[in-house]
């Protein structure tokens, strides 16, 4: 038995507690802080808490304790893991790690200077379909990787601090990108070095002092591209979609959309749909187990055997930390308009990457480009010479 404190009681707190009392049963939340006190005593009593403060430090140090679950606004992450360092604490938190890399960098030094365990609580890197899609490219089956796109896009957030920037930090950005570029970095390759960034922000619908859409390149050191694509402008509820490109095969996935259960509803007695869903009535798109298909069960079953078995967590604090450096390239660059390196005081990965080379023999004097049936049933093949360059049509 996992025994947990749970910081924040809010929409991210409920669905963590959904997950954590029903997936391995045995696991229990015996503490919960919250800012307010009638959204602690409401927590307690809907999940049968036993212990509720407004203290956080009250919340961490209890010995009926064994980890901490963050699941707060962006600015509070780093005290309450500092926090969690004081009292000798496991820890896991919400993503973004912090608000910054600075943040992001502080908090990771923390948890290793006292040496207790800490997760980082990317859910997206734990779905169904993302893990059969990584289990896929890390066989070798893509080839070599090439280009990975992430899209995340919705209304906007629920609660009212995402759009308070001294809060959040940042917009679409800080609060989707991190999903995107962590997914990414996940089918290129951890150990491959992000060299530099180009993006585009703006403000376009929000009243708000942050960007609440945003696209983005990553370029990684093995000449791969990250691709993100970010907003809180899209209309028609949590778009989730993901694409990877490798020399020798393509991926698509639609993570929450349109994932082929389909319901139309004239609205009388609906309720509840989906996450960010906009409507109950018309042509709608339920999910059928939400806590599954956005990867919390298989989040907190990696958080809680990684811990019992010693070893790191397939999302650590570290990798937290890199994203948090991505995104900060980002938004310098979404101001310059260039391409911004992405500084990184600490890396663990590859010093040298090789520079990706999927170039095809045909023999040994022609490279191979494509060969194709064409529309008037010509079996066409086009190579390149390797000496002079020149191109070579052939009819088969």
């Amino acid at each position: 038995m996992v025994r947990i404190a749970m910081l924040g009681a809010g929409f991210i707190g409920r669905f963590y507690a959904d997950s954590l009392h029903g997936l391995r049963s045995r696991d229990r939340i015996t503490s919960v802080y919250s800012r307010t006190e009638a959204s602690a005593r409401k927590f307690a009593e809907d999940y049968d808490v036993p212990f509720w403060t407004t203290d956080m430090e009250a919340a961490i140090k209890r010995k009926d304790v064994d980890i901490v679950c963050i699941s707060l606004p962006n600015n509070l992450h780093l005290p309450a893991v500092l926090a969690c360092a004081k009292y000798k604490k496991a820890v896991m938190t919400t993503k973004p790690l912090g608000r910054n890399a600075k943040e992001g960098l502080q908090m990771l030094k923390a948890v290793e200077k006292a040496g207790i365990f800490a997760g980082y609580l990317e859910d997206l890197c734990y779905t169904p379909k993302f893990l059969k899609a990584l289990q896929t490219v890390r066989s070798g089956a893509l080839g070599k990787i090439l280009w990975a796109r992430s899209r995340e896009t919705h209304p906007g957030p629920h609660s009212d601090w995402f759009w308070d920037k001294s809060q959040s930090g940042g917009g679409a950005i800080l609060d989707l990108a991190c999903h995107c570029v962590e997914i990414a970095r996940n089918y290129i390759g951890k150990d491959v070095r992000p060299v530099e960034v180009m993006c585009w922000a703006d403000t376009q619908v929000k009243p708000i002092d942050a960007e609440d859409h945003a696209i983005g390149l990553v370029r990684y050191a093995s000449g791969a591209i990250g691709q993100f694509e970010v907003s809180w402008t899209f209309r028609g509820g949590l778009d989730l979609r993901d694409e990877v490109m490798g020399s020798e095969g393509t991926i698509w996935i639609n993570n929450f959309l349109r994932t082929g259960f389909e319901m139309f509803l004239s609205g009388q007695g609906a309720g509840y749909v989906a996450e960010k869903a906009e409507t109950s009535s018309g042509w709608i798109f339920p999910v059928g187990d939400e806590i599954h298909e956005l990867g919390y069960n298989a989040m907190f079953t990696d958080m809680f055997d990684a811990m019992e078995q010693g070893r790191e967590p397939a999302e650590t604090f570290y990798d937290g930390y890199v994203v948090n450096a991505i995104l900060d390239a980002a938004y310098k660059s979404a101001q310059t308009r260039r391409w911004e390196p992405v500084k990184l005081e600490v890396w663990r990965g590859k010093e040298e990457t090789e520079v990706i080379s999927a170039f095809k023999e045909y023999d040994k004097d022609h490279w191979f480009l494509t060969e194709e049936l064409t529309h008037d049933g010509s079996h066409v093949l086009v190579l390149k010479e390797k000496k002079s360059g020149k191109l070579v049509r052939r009819l088969l």
